[in-house]
């Protein structure tokens, strides 16, 4: 797993502040991707809503076959890298089946049963927020079945938000962490998600991003594209009935800027300490920064 600062990166080359190219140009301002198609905003809007329309229910099963379960293991390396605490308010964007918020939730529980144990106080458990935004209400409602599911229906740690990521309804300043988990290159406009997401941290708080992202290493790299656009279409198809929506996911990440693009565009937000760390040789990649 390879860890680098883009803040180092730009000191040491200049070159990085130079567009980053190729045939198939990356999101930016004005630019609006569905896909390898290009579509007026508001179309993308409803086609990316369907798409997640259609796939909620399967969700989290066409994670497990499209990964091999590895999944899991990145979302616990993000909760890993955030380091959640008691007493936090956090927001997860993007998150609407809960996978990561159920993540959060038991990692603060961990810390705060070994805590009171010592002080005898749980008053910070029960100050904890888990805010689970998703712009897609099907997302929330299998991500609050799960919680009944799980015994979570009634907790009042967590806050299920139906919102868009460019127009968060929260305040200035409101919360210690933010995550987003396969969910930002599905906006349109990534620029305007990272301002939201800068606004409404407080100082000190994290910014926290896994995405599937590009693979360098040229035989992976083919080996990834033929797994890409042959195998996981196919499985969407079997397993899901619905193999358009999986080619869109597909051609999504293909479209989403490169490890060291995104990066940039997280700085130019106004966030520092930013960098990323590369998971399974660049399929996923989990970016990070500080708002001080």
């Amino acid at each position: 797993m390879a860890l680098r600062s883009i803040c180092r990166g730009l000191r040491k080359n200049n070159n990085c502040l130079l567009p980053l190219r190729n045939s198939c140009s990356y999101l930016h301002s004005h630019s609006t991707s569905f896909g390898f198609k290009e579509v007026s905003e508001d179309e993308k809007s409803q086609l990316v809503g369907n798409v997640f329309t259609s796939v909620a229910s399967n969700y989290d099963v066409m994670n497990d076959l499209m990964s091999g379960g590895l999944h899991r293991l990145w979302k616990e390396r993000l909760v890993t890298k955030l380091n959640p605490f008691p007493g936090m308010k956090h927001l997860d964007v993007a998150g609407g089946t809960g996978d990561v918020a159920f993540r959060i939730l038991e990692s603060i529980n961990r810390v705060g049963s070994r805590a009171t144990r010592d002080i005898h106080d749980d008053s910070l458990l029960n100050e904890t927020q888990i805010f689970v935004c998703d712009i897609n209400p099907h997302m929330l409602n299998v991500g609050k079945k799960r919680a009944q599911e799980r015994g979570l229906g009634q907790d009042k740690s967590l806050v299920w938000v139906e919102g868009d990521a460019e127009a968060l309804k929260f305040e200035d300043n409101s919360m210690d962490g933010y995550t987003i988990a396969f969910g930002i290159r599905n906006v349109t406009h990534i620029e305007k998600a990272l301002a939201e997401a800068h606004r409404v941290l407080k100082r000190g708080g994290r910014f926290l991003c896994l995405e599937l992202s590009h693979v360098e290493v040229p035989i992976f790299k083919d080996l990834y594209d033929f797994y890409s656009f042959s195998v996981i279409p196919a499985v969407g198809e079997l397993v899901a009935g619905d193999r358009k929506s999986y080619q869109y996911l597909v051609e999504s990440v293909r479209r989403f800027p490169p490890q060291e693009k995104f990066a940039k565009m997280i700085a130019e937000a106004g966030f520092q300490k930013v960098e990323y760390e590369n998971l399974v040789g660049g399929v996923v990649a989990i970016h990070s920064g500080l708002k001080f």
